[in-house]
């Protein structure tokens, strides 16, 4: 198995090698034909080369940050968008680097073009590179070790990747860790599923001994231990949990890139936000914008300011959030939410201070009352300052469940970073056009609680 997973490896260290090589090869050409012969100063060979291989490590920066590199992981027309957005973001770095260098700007026809050859050469690396990989590597056969609650909707999610996962057994923990133990060599690997942590701790450890993959989900202690540090004072080891946010220093951090960068998001989108407001005053002569009490560090309250999507009287009947088919949203309010740009507003309460770029989503404390009764860990997210974007936006989905979406949360507070930031910035620009990450809760749902709410209890039992 081992062997296998180096071998695995390999091919797809030569498969990113390969597009990080042909896109590196394109813009040379396009250099050495074009653009290096209009530059008064032109390099001599080594800056040139110099040139070549700034640009592949661009390229390979973003083809990474977005995911375009895991072929065999994400499904092909992930894949495409991910090399997509890292060829724009790429070629548009690349272009003013070539304008600093020049001193003024160049003609952007034969970028336009390049960018154009490197697109249809992603479409042939995508088919081919999956092909090689498809008949190298096939699904994963899996076992599902499971308690009290059943692992049907986990197996759906799974077998929903047929590409990757194959959850062709399952089995109910109480026939025994002995037989369990058994099975498990005629798989790829186990998922545990819903056990106690005693029990659960006890496979995770036989799996480790035996070298044998293993899924499962993390429950919120498992979440909080991740941010732990190791000390190393004593020859006993110890971890420490501080369990207090960010430091002063990452407030400090955090705080001028917000001022920065949102400073800068309302000077540049000031023209598209007043056409976004005609339209809106057009449509219904209601109000433009909406505004509503939300909750962010601390529990403390602020007014959030978004543009208006929905009727001017849709919480007549009470607070809800956005269903799939929500007959609240107007026209013009469908395609903001689709875009995302319903939100654009917030820039002014991430300069006022009232929240961050990158947090937590903010909620409503009647929300928030509501999620507590079944999950009372909820208000862990509270912390930090609600954000813009977060790590449960880049993701999760808008209807992931609230417990979820914590458990997501938690991971990004015990793990911050200035870079982490800034890497959930870039990837936000990912999810824009993509549905599912603006497709409501279902019709029948007045919040994003499904009707399996016990299932939090029963995860957490034990724990």
């Amino acid at each position: 198995m081992s062997r296998r997973e180096d071998y695995k490896r390999f091919i797809v260290f030569c498969l990113a090698s390969f597009v990080i090589l042909a896109q590196a090869v394109i813009f040379a050409f396009v250099w050495y034909d074009y653009y290096r012969e209009l530059i008064f100063e032109p390099f001599w060979r080594k800056g040139n080369w110099v040139l070549i291989g700034i640009y592949a490590l661009i390229f390979a920066m973003f083809a990474r940050l977005y995911g375009g590199l895991k072929v065999g992981y994400l499904k092909r027309i992930d894949v495409f968008y991910s090399l997509v957005l890292a060829t724009l973001c790429t070629n548009l770095v690349e272009y003013f680097q070539i304008t600093l260098i020049n001193r003024w700007f160049l003609p952007v026809g034969p970028m336009i073009e390049m960018t154009a050859v490197q697109m249809a050469v992603n479409l042939v690396w995508i088919w081919l590179s999956r092909w090689i990989y498809s008949r190298i590597y096939h699904a994963r056969r899996l076992l599902v070790i499971y308690g009290e609650r059943d692992p049907g909707d986990l197996i759906h999610k799974m077998n929903s990747r047929k590409d990757k996962y194959e959850v062709s057994g399952k089995v109910h923990v109480q026939i025994g860790e002995e037989k369990i133990h058994e099975m498990m060599e005629d798989y790829d690997g186990v998922i545990i599923w819903d056990l106690p942590s005693e029990i659960r701790n006890r496979f995770l450890k036989y799996c480790f001994a035996h070298s044998i993959r293993c899924y499962f989900s993390p429950k919120i202690s498992d979440v909080i231990l991740t941010g732990s540090e190791r000390i190393h004072l004593f020859d006993t080891p110890l971890m420490v949990s501080r369990n207090m946010g960010l430091s002063v220093d990452q407030r400090a951090a955090k705080r001028a890139m917000d001022i920065v960068i949102s400073g800068l998001g309302i000077l540049v989108f000031s023209p598209l936000m007043v056409l976004i407001a005609i339209l809106i005053k057009l449509y219904d002569r209601g109000p433009v914008f909406y505004f509503q009490d939300r909750l962010t560090k601390d529990k403390k309250e602020f007014r959030i300011r978004k543009f208006r999507s929905m009727r001017v009287d849709s919480e007549k009947d009470g607070a809800r959030l956005a269903s799939k088919h929500d007959s609240r949203i107007t026209p013009v309010g469908r395609v903001l939410r689709n875009l995302h740009l319903d939100e654009l507003p917030q820039l002014f309460n991430v300069l006022a201070g009232d929240m961050s770029l990158v947090g937590p989503r903010p909620e409503r404390d009647c929300i928030m009352q509501e999620y507590l009764e079944e999950i009372p860990e909820f208000d862990y997210r509270l912390k930090v300052k609600a954000g813009l974007t977060g790590y449960a936006q880049v993701y999760g989905k808008y209807n992931t469940t609230p417990y979820d979406k914590l458990k997501l949360d938690l991971f990004y507070i015990e793990n911050y970073s200035f870079l982490l930031d800034i890497k959930l910035l870039f990837m936000t620009v990912k999810i824009f056009f993509q549905k599912e990450t603006s497709e409501g809760v279902d019709d029948i749902q007045r919040n994003a609680l499904k009707e399996s709410v016990s299932e939090r209890d029963r995860e957490e039992k034990d724990e």
